[in-house]
């Protein structure tokens, strides 16, 4: 069932219902809510008692946290288990913005033009070229939407003949920013924009980038739903793939019982699920972080602000090929928040989707690049 949001006041956008997803999504989520009771030491989830401590740390992980609309996400009520078909359903937004070249003025455009396409996405009547015979679908971040994230990258990739495409996932019910709730939720609805995207395009097989939360959706996807059969080339931009520790909170959150619920209580249950250590991270990975068949990339830096040690970036097993930029171009020292606006970064995304690509030039960048203005217009 598909459903287009009214021109009137909002742009249109066209929203796929859950109400039909593949069952092999709900068997393969209700089996790693298995995988997650094994991993989860203390049991059922019950009545969190705050004690003053707990309520210190809780206080300052809220904080920590608040920098991170876009790339983490700042504030949103804790989203629910549930089941396949109690969230509401994906956007694919249609009406395009313009080429932006700082992540803080793409989430600025983004709040002012909700459900706002990255400029050269989501054009359905695109049919890839031989040169480029993969559909590239993008996946966000936490708490953020398409635009804001790709609104460099998805015009980089059409000017280079790639047919590009981008949903926002992962809504919790509130109006605005995605990428909230259970991200084994929201790998089904990848799951399902990528058959979308597969039979819009007569294509067998799509190329996956993912930025933060979006990387591990992307690879949950692949790696529990079936999706290595649809996926030639997965990417991980900045990939939470062992946990973030959270400008270091995460280690002080160890000292008190059930860490994760806290952090979901004071944000969402998406971003519980990226900590290092996390129930969800360790069953994804438990046998094996990679799939025969798919070709994974990561691209990563060593001074992300979220995710330290930065090693828990890179992907173990066989088949990932591991780069991190400070390797490649040591004056690039930035983090986590510029990287999908970072030139040198993108460029290393382009080459692992094209080889033929040229590589990127390497530049200076100064540490902590694109932070600031993030907390700026995130709380203006």
């Amino acid at each position: 069932m598909h459903h287009v949001r009214g021109a009137a006041g909002s742009n249109a956008a066209v929203r796929q219902s859950f109400h039909d997803r593949d069952l092999i999504h709900r068997s393969a989520i209700r089996r790693h809510r298995n995988d997650l009771d094994r991993h989860t030491r203390t049991g059922p989830v019950g009545e969190v008692r705050m004690n003053r401590t707990m309520r210190m740390v809780a206080a300052t992980v809220g904080v920590a946290l608040a920098v991170g609309a876009g790339g983490w996400g700042a504030t949103a009520a804790a989203d629910p288990i549930g089941t396949a078909t109690d969230h509401p359903a994906y956007v694919v937004p249609v009406n395009p913005g313009p080429v932006q070249t700082r992540h803080a003025a793409a989430l600025r455009y983004a709040e002012d033009h909700p459900d706002t396409a990255p400029p050269g996405s989501n054009d359905f009547t695109c049919r890839p070229a031989p040169a480029h015979p993969n559909p590239v679908v993008l996946v966000h971040g936490s708490d953020s939407d398409s635009y804001t994230d790709w609104a460099a990258l998805s015009p980089m990739l059409a000017d280079r003949g790639m047919c590009v495409f981008t949903l926002n996932y992962g809504s919790d019910g509130k109006p605005g920013k995605y990428a909230r709730g259970d991200m084994a939720l929201s790998a089904a609805e990848v799951g399902a924009f990528v058959d979308r995207v597969r039979a819009a395009t007569a294509a067998a097989k799509v190329d996956l980038v993912g930025y933060s939360q979006g990387a591990t959706v992307a690879r949950y996807y692949v790696n529990r739903l079936g999706g290595s059969a649809a996926v030639d080339r997965w990417v991980g931009v900045a990939s939470p793939t062992y946990g973030g520790n959270m400008y270091g909170i995460v280690t002080l959150l160890k000292l008190v019982p059930r860490p994760e619920r806290i952090v979901e209580w004071l944000t969402s249950e998406a971003i519980s699920q990226q900590m290092q250590g996390s129930p969800f991270l360790a069953a994804l990975n438990a046998g094996g972080d990679t799939v025969p068949g798919v070709r994974y990339t990561t691209v990563g830096s060593r001074y992300d602000e979220m995710i330290q040690p930065h090693t828990n970036i890179a992907l173990r097993d066989p088949g990932a090929t591991n780069l991190l930029i400070q390797d490649l171009c040591a004056e690039n020292r930035g983090g986590h928040f510029n990287m999908v606006y970072d030139p040198f970064a993108l460029g290393l995304v382009v080459r692992a989707l094209d080889p033929s690509a040229p590589a990127p030039p390497c530049r200076p960048v100064p540490l902590g690049t694109g932070i600031l203005d993030m907390i700026v217009v995130s709380n203006s």
